[in-house]
């Protein structure tokens, strides 16, 4: 049988370096090139066009990052960082990209990096949305988001945010030992998080119910939701 089609866009700001991916990509069977994008701003609309399985995403380009893009979506599909940079592909490696290219890209590199997104892709499928469009359907906890607080960036699926804490016009994310801020309010948060997995607990907090231990009713009729890792939300 073969493999499922695997949508790539291509994120570069040099024609040739395109060019060439194309040209490497081309004996991969299913991996289905739907558009390329010079910088940031074309690719945020060709994600939204496209909604792409895979990023093959140059780091620095001018104007925004690669990282500056990911920061823009809501959620985002599987990342392939690809950098002439070798202080870019150990950030890249921190951040739990799927795996990182040096250019000049080498075929049989980007032949392993193919085989682990298939790997992934058969697990989980996380659809790319922009924070700019219309409201669209909920994010799930099989969605990645991608989460960038200072120096440190993590690439982090839903399901392991156990919660979600107001902080302004900021929210704070907690999940494996991390507690980063992102640019989003809850309320925003609340609207597009799936409601039957995410549940508004108070003005300050949305619960993931699947971290949920148990809840008990304590002073003034006021209820108490401990949650597994010993966090307890009132």
């Amino acid at each position: 049988m073969p493999p499922a089609p695997l949508h790539t866009l291509i994120v570069d700001d040099e024609r040739l370096a395109r060019r060439e991916l194309r040209r490497l990509l081309a004996p991969h069977d299913g991996v289905d090139v739907v558009g390329e994008a010079a910088n940031a701003d074309e690719a945020e609309d060709a994600i939204r066009d496209h909604n792409p399985d895979l990023l093959l995403l140059d780091v620095q380009m001018p104007g925004d990052s690669g990282f500056d893009l990911l920061e823009r979506l809501d959620a985002v599909p599987h990342v392939v960082f690809v950098t002439a940079y070798d202080e870019y592909a150990i950030k890249a490696f921190e951040v739990n990209a799927l795996d990182y290219l040096v250019k000049p890209v080498a075929p049989d590199r980007l032949s392993e990096a193919i085989d682990t997104v298939r790997e992934r892709t058969g697990d989980t499928d996380p659809q790319a949305v922009t924070a700019e469009e219309e409201p669209s359907p909920a994010l799930t906890a099989q969605d990645q988001v991608f989460v960038k607080d200072g120096q440190r960036c993590w690439f982090v699926q839903l399901a392991d945010v156990r919660l979600f804490e107001a902080a302004g016009n900021y929210t704070r994310l907690y999940f494996d030992g991390a507690e980063p801020l992102i640019h989003r309010s809850l309320s925003y948060l609340e609207d597009r998080l799936d409601p039957d997995r995410f549940f508004r607990a108070s003005r300050q907090h949305i619960l993931n119910l699947s971290w949920v231990d148990h809840v008990t009713q304590w002073s003034k009729g006021k209820l108490k939701v401990p949650l597994e890792d010993g966090t307890e939300v009132e």
